[in-house]
């Protein structure tokens, strides 16, 4: 495993390449959503590595990645000027994350291709460091209204949710498929399942907990439609028809508000349609990013 230090925190990272007889490829840099890891973009990330050297990378306090510094297990940071600052579980100290990653990696412009809270994480960066993007991919994202009622069930439930999570129930047969049953319209690989229940596992509680509540809340209900509408990298926005987490409607309403933002929604596929649907995915990406050679999951 690859790890690199990030504001004081070990992320783990890695490439994913196919040799280019020399030439020297864009970078593709893939992030995950809640309580996930880039394993998931794996399959995704193999067959674009035709024409892009992709990054992976999880986030911290998810998959592999630490929760909090290692110097003192605190979360204060020392910056170079001296000055102590604090991590928090806010999405844009994420976007900051990523600036810093690509920083220590010496990546100067990059091509994004992020989802569901990686999305929102990803579309703050777009806007902070819009000349370091040359193209995005943002899948299962979109815009909520606020509602105060459901938005505290939300929190209660997944502070249970995030609080009741024995390392015994990865052990029970059929776990993983009831586990992904919400977040599927098709079935997937009963590895990839397994991979997401484990992810979910061993997610650092502070770090899940958190950004339950800084994802779904009303400062952000009320940011991401401005942030959409001041998006000028050329984004393409994919739902699943069927996503019961950020229904293809919001995606639809969000990629409204930019006329810098293509949309499309894949048929028959929920919240992960790269992987219910990997085809589709692969040809609405290619068509996108204008890739001279065919595509195929």
């Amino acid at each position: 495993m690859t790890y690199i230090k990030v504001r004081g925190v070990e992320h783990y990272y890695e490439w994913i390449r196919q040799t280019s007889n020399g030439l020297e490829k864009p970078v593709m840099v893939f992030i995950h959503g809640w309580a996930g890891s880039a394993r998931y973009w794996e399959t995704t990330a193999k067959v674009l590595s035709k024409e892009f050297d992709c990054l992976l990378y999880d986030m911290r306090g998810f998959g592999r990645s630490r929760g909090k510094p290692i110097i003192d297990e605190s979360q204060f940071v020392e910056q170079e000027a001296g000055e102590a600052i604090k991590l928090t579980y806010e999405l844009e100290e994420y976007a900051q994350d990523l600036a810093v990653l690509l920083d220590e990696l010496q990546l100067q412009r990059v091509y994004i291709n992020a989802h569901s809270m990686g999305a929102s994480i990803a579309t703050l960066f777009l806007n902070q460091y819009q000349e370091r993007v040359e193209k995005a991919i943002l899948t299962c994202s979109g815009i909520f209204e606020y509602d105060k009622k459901s938005f505290e069930a939300f929190h209660k439930f997944g502070g249970y949710v995030v609080k009741f999570r024995p390392q015994w129930l990865a052990k029970i047969p059929l776990v993983d498929k009831m586990f992904m049953a919400r977040f599927l319209y098709r079935s997937i690989k009963s590895t990839e399942r397994q991979a997401f229940l484990q992810d979910f596992l061993i997610a650092d509680y502070e770090a899940a907990l958190n950004t339950i509540y800084t994802s779904v809340s009303k400062a952000q209900a009320e940011l991401m439609p401005q942030e959409f509408a001041k998006l000028q990298v050329p984004t393409l926005l994919v739902s699943g028809e069927y996503d019961k987490i950020i229904p293809a409607e919001m995606g639809r309403k969000a990629a409204a508000m930019s006329d810098r933002v293509e949309y499309q929604m894949i048929s028959n596929t929920a919240h992960f349609p790269m992987l219910e649907d990997p085809k589709t995915y692969l040809e609405t990406v290619k068509e996108f990013l204008q890739l001279p050679t065919p595509l195929s999951a």
